[in-house]
């Protein structure tokens, strides 16, 4: 049912890889926020995004197997859509009862990603009823959570670096 879509899975595939990537490269700017007093924010905010980003690099990989049939890949599409469903509503709880007061960042951290793996689940079973309307939905789904974690990361490093900015420079004095 996908095999039209191999070359979208595989460019869509490639950026979430590079953008995991450019994501460490941002923790790398806030390493020095880091820290175990900081571990429940790191938790609602950064790792859901690397999470994110995994998914749709998972989902593009398992798209490309060509050994798959619709039925298996409607299974491995909803079963790591419902875990993943599972754990953003967990990211979804925390963000409302957190600190995050901005609109934009309750929608980015909590609402988007769930709206997204509940599309991914729903396409799953479109796909698994063979029904026209499940590739798109997938697609569209991954593309959504691809997009709102762009926009998280990004929020993400501008917090980073305005926190390593207000800091004192740290190392040797100069005489």
């Amino acid at each position: 049912m996908l095999a039209d879509w191999h070359e979208f899975y595989i460019l869509l595939g490639t950026a979430a890889a590079a953008l995991v990537a450019l994501l460490f490269v941002a923790a790398s700017i806030g390493a020095g926020y880091l820290s175990t007093e900081r571990g429940s924010p790191t938790h609602t905010y950064t790792s859901p995004i690397v999470f994110h980003y995994t998914f749709v690099l998972f989902l593009s990989l398992a798209a490309l197997i060509p050994t798959n049939t619709d039925w298996s890949l409607a299974g491995i599409i909803g079963a790591s859509a419902a875990i993943a469903l599972v754990y953003s509503f967990f990211i979804f709880v925390r963000v409302m009862r957190g600190s995050a007061t901005d609109l934009d960042d309750r929608l980015g951290y909590g609402a988007s990603p769930l709206a997204a793996y509940a599309a991914v689940l729903a396409a799953a079973i479109f796909i698994f009823q063979r029904s026209d309307i499940g590739p798109p939905l997938l697609a569209g789904a991954l593309i959504l959570l691809l997009l709102i974690n762009i926009r998280n990361a990004w929020d993400l490093t501008l917090f980073f670096a305005q926190r390593r900015s207000a800091d004192p420079p740290r190392g040797p004095r100069a005489n």
